[in-house]
């Protein structure tokens, strides 16, 4: 195997790196594209200077863990603000908002209509009616306060 490897030098590199970024158009992610631009790289250098094939095992790898910080820097600088920031986070966005106890609060546990949905809620006992206040929530489970 390691013969074969050899015997093709720099052009696994270039290979890898056309596969890899390959992979990333059906199966996007946005993480093989940066090993495959790093396979890239290890293979442009290989052209220009003679390295073992130890070398550009070493390269590659140093080159993928370096791509990993730079792909975050770009994604984070590239999003844009949305109108919908709870879009995937419904629970979130509830919090701070003031709705009335369907089932009453019994051993810390009961439950809010909001909307089409009952969720469950966590809390101090409170009767059926009462006004709470969402003041966390987790998951599918919402702690409220008194409103």
């Amino acid at each position: 195997m390691v013969e074969m490897l050899s015997k093709l030098g720099t052009w696994n590199w270039l290979i890898v790196g056309v596969v890899l970024m390959g992979i990333e158009t059906f199966a996007p992610g946005v993480f093989m594209l940066w090993l495959g631009i790093a396979a890239l790289i290890v293979g442009l250098i290989s052209f220009a200077v003679a390295l073992s094939w130890q070398t550009q095992i070493i390269a590659f790898a140093i080159l993928s863990i370096a791509m990993v910080p730079l792909w975050r820097h770009f994604s984070k600088r590239n999003q844009r603000p949305t109108d919908k920031p709870f879009l995937n986070k419904r629970a979130q966005g509830l919090i701070g908002r003031v709705f009335t106890l369907e089932k009453p609060i019994v051993d810390g546990v009961g439950t809010v209509k909001i909307d089409d949905t009952v969720w469950r809620v966590s809390g101090s006992d409170a009767p059926a009616g009462s006004r709470v206040k969402i003041i966390h929530a987790d998951g599918a489970s919402l702690q409220v306060g008194p409103a």
